[in-house]
């Protein structure tokens, strides 16, 4: 059998190719030569069903930057479409969603709302769904809930006085500060106020009081990155490339978030890593930058049309005197830059031996999650079928049991 027939391990080596890092030459060409022959391949229909299935995912989005739960839910419903499936394995795969679905109690605890918190919920459940994790999923999910409202009141709602009251609320976090808000942003700090104080309750508890501070600390560090978005909206102001991704790569919100992700975690998450986490390390970064780049190239028209400052697509076509097209196109270019970065940090570099595997996992999950989201639009603004596809199927429909 040849190369180009063998479609199987074409898709495994086109698999293996999103593992590259910078400079390895040979797995560019492999996936350039992968993704031409098994297009090829589903243009003749001349694969079979499951493998076509896996082959049409697999071009649209690689397992290397896909939500992994919601990747073992796809596979499992192609696994047992095929003859040599070992039956006991899949039996313990399917009740395993199963199981872990029934607790949910989602009628009662989630809602669904235009606060974007089902949403929410599967952003976190794709970066951690495994049941010891069900503290941290909580104090996330809410944290996305604050983080949102907070980016949609500097994007739509308040004048650039009232924003100036806001932040300096956020950065002086002290309830006094209410009494100088308007009436509609005491419904939001009050509540943010509350919400902090209640983790800071329960890591006391734990003996874990810093893991707080740190989540606070970052959470003011995307207000006043917020702020200055908002100042350079309300002075008409394009800052170049290198000044728009220095405060982008924080109003992207990764380096709080992934922060944060902490917080609910075991004893093996010291001191130390979470002042590795907030000081923005090359992993985070690259994260925060796929984070920023890829919403801004599939949201910046909505963007633009509501009232907000200049995008990276807008700074770049600027800056470098291109159309929106060549803007977009280079700016992917960065983002696929970025992942080699994080697969350069997971696979070789020092950080892989001395930080914790699951420290590690939650941020390439985090990043999986944005690629799963604004791989074609910006999937948590404007939900659309994929989104509600992934909510439906880790959240509603259950798994029917093979015997």
């Amino acid at each position: 059998m040849s190369l180009t027939s063998d479609v199987k391990g074409l898709l495994e080596l086109y698999e293996a190719s999103y593992l590259r890092v910078h400079g390895e030459d040979i797995l560019e060409e492999a996936l350039g030569f992968t993704t031409t022959h098994l297009g090829l391949a589903k243009a003749a229909e001349t694969i079979e069903y499951p493998l076509s299935a896996l082959v049409s995912h697999a071009l649209y989005q690689p397992i290397r930057k896909g939500l992994s739960r919601l990747e073992a839910r796809r596979f499992i419903s192609f696994y047992q479409d095929d003859p040599s499936h070992n039956k006991t394995l899949l039996k313990f795969a399917e009740l395993d969603f199963n199981l872990w679905n029934n607790g949910l109690d989602l009628a009662t605890k989630l809602p669904f709302a235009r606060d974007r918190l089902v949403e929410g919920y599967l952003w976190v459940l794709g970066v951690y769904f495994e049941p010891q994790y069900s503290f941290a999923r909580e104090i996330l999910v809410k944290t996305i809930v604050m983080i949102s409202i907070m980016d949609d009141t500097y994007d739509s709602y308040g004048t650039l006085e009232e924003l100036q009251l806001l932040n300096n609320a956020i950065q002086r976090w002290d309830v006094d500060c209410i009494d100088q808000l308007p009436e509609y942003m005491k419904s939001f700090y009050k509540p943010l106020l509350d919400f902090y104080g209640e983790e800071e309750e329960a890591m006391i508890k734990q003996e874990k009081l810093y893991r707080v501070k740190y989540a606070k600390d970052t959470f003011k560090q995307v207000s006043e990155s917020y702020f200055v978005e908002a100042k350079w909206y309300n002075e008409n102001y394009v800052p170049t490339m290198k000044e728009y991704m220095r405060n982008a790569v924080v109003t992207a919100g990764y380096i709080m978030l992934i922060v944060t992700s902490f917080v609910g975690m075991g004893d093996f998450v010291t001191p130390e890593m979470f002042n590795w986490a907030s000081n923005n390390p090359k992993i985070i970064d690259a994260s925060s930058i796929i984070a920023r780049l890829m919403n801004d190239v599939t949201s910046h028209k909505f963007e633009q049309e509501r009232g907000h400052c200049a995008s990276a697509v807008e700074c770049y076509m600027r800056e470098h005197a291109v159309s929106e097209e060549e803007a977009c196109s280079e700016l992917m270019k960065q983002v696929e830059n970025a992942w080699k970065n994080i697969n350069q940090e997971l696979i070789f570099s020092e950080i892989s031996k001395v930080v914790p595997g699951p420290v590690l996992t939650r941020i390439l999950n985090f990043t999986s999650v944005i690629d799963f989201l604004y791989r074609n639009g910006d999937g948590y603004t404007h939900v659309g079928k994929k989104t509600k596809d992934g909510i439906t199927s880790l959240l509603i429909d259950p798994i029917s049991v093979s015997y």
